[in-house]
């Protein structure tokens, strides 16, 4: 027995190295458990600014079908009602064929009298034949469609728009564009959504300029090109917005989705001029009223804090910051069942609460185009997209 236990007490580790040990490898094992976070944030955003093959391979296909047309068949019927005020309205900027495809799929699908339908889209030269072609080969019911390219809008230049004057700068080209500055590496999951060239593209900023895009309508009703319409949206050009410019369904809850979650309310600049717990609203399906924006000037307004926002250092990027900033104080808030969000980012929305909204949203990185969309969600999306259609079945698109 001596033996034994003296055996024993050789054996027996010391506690204090014991303890020390094993604070070692906990930190070890939280330090790559963050790694791997940041990977895999890293990761699903590159995944989420990628085109997927087979829409690259639609454009090519569309594009080539586009340019064997004689040209007097490469243009759209109903101009006359392109400016007609009478008619219903809407503005969609996208460089997505398919996607914008579907929205419009959805609004006709769901309108009483697709006819009096016009819909305003806007692309880039990229992209303007294939979209061309595809509503030229599948017109949506009787409504009515154009097509323009961003390009041809002389006016939008750097000496007009600040947001491209920035660009043009040293500073902006070095912290969007170049892979080993501090804030890429130091925090390159928390940055690099900010570096989605969505953020960057003009058609994502044209929102600024509806009146001067479209200068003979009263109204317009402005689309994101990843939404779902469910019924018929015409009640929102009845809506009363009691003065204001614009049109949305508030976003806010209980303490998220303020203003202080957008702006920087430490610059006073911000502090000033703003309620930190004003409420948000959503972009994706707005009525915008074109002669009070022209009244107030509204795109001066947007200017200026653009202008002022050179360093970013009122907010970040995107477009939702500065339209908070610049239809605040502007912007009627619509009943709720008009436009729901999350369906790119949250799997716990209910199918109830699905089916009774008028728009669905899949803002968020899981666009329902990508292989990251989530399964339950996509349904909504692909039955507004004849998969069967020769196109697709030539890019090999299975959504």
């Amino acid at each position: 027995m001596g033996i034994i236990l003296s055996k024993a007490r050789e054996q027996l580790y010391d506690c204090k190295s014991v303890i020390k040990k094993l604070r070692a490898m906990l930190q070890g094992s939280e330090d790559h458990s963050r790694s791997l976070h940041k990977q895999s944030a890293v990761l699903r955003q590159l995944v989420a600014k990628t085109i997927p093959k087979g829409l690259h391979c639609l454009s090519l296909w569309l594009m080539a079908e586009y340019n064997l047309l004689p040209e007097e068949k490469k243009n759209f019927g109903g101009q006359e009602k392109l400016e007609d005020t009478s008619l219903y309205h809407y503005a969609l900027f996208s460089d997505n064929v398919i996607a914008t495809a579907v929205v419009i799929n959805s609004t006709v699908y769901n309108a009483k009298d697709s006819e009096f339908h016009v819909f305003h889209i806007v692309t880039d030269k990229l992209n303007y034949p294939a979209m061309k072609m595809w509503f030229l080969s599948n017109p949506p019911g009787k409504a009515t469609i154009e097509v323009q390219k961003i390009e041809d809008f002389k006016w939008l230049n750097s000496s007009y728009c600040p947001v491209l004057r920035q660009l043009q700068t040293a500073t902006a080209q070095e912290y969007y564009f170049k892979a080993d500055h501090p804030a890429t590496i130091a925090v390159a999951s928390n940055n690099l959504k900010y570096r989605n060239p969505k953020y960057l593209s003009m058609l994502n900023h044209l929102r600024f300029y509806l009146p001067e895009v479209y200068p003979k309508l009263d109204k317009i009703l402005f689309l994101d090109d990843d939404i779902v319409v469910q019924s018929d949206l015409t009640p929102l050009w009845s809506v009363d917005l009691r003065g204001n410019v614009n049109g949305a369904v508030e976003t806010c809850g209980e303490s998220f989705h303020r203003f202080d979650k957008y702006l920087n309310f430490s610059n006073p600049s911000i502090s000033e001029n703003f309620d930190p717990n004003a409420c948000g609203w959503a972009y994706g399906m707005n009525i915008f009223d074109l002669q009070e924006w022209k009244e107030r000037n509204m795109t001066g307004v947007y200017h200026r804090w653009q202008s002022m926002n050179e360093q970013r250092d009122l907010w970040k990027l995107g477009t939702l910051p500065p339209g908070l900033i610049t239809f605040y104080n502007s912007t009627y808030p619509l009943d709720k069942h008009w436009h729901l969000l999350g369906l790119g980012y949250d799997g716990n929305i209910e199918a109830e609460d699905i089916g009774a909204a008028a728009v669905i949203h899949y803002n968020g990185n899981m666009k329902p185009w990508l292989d990251l969309a989530m399964e339950k969600y996509k349904s909504y999306w692909t039955r507004y997209l004849d998969l069967g259609h020769p196109f697709l079945q030539r890019c090999n698109i299975h959504l």
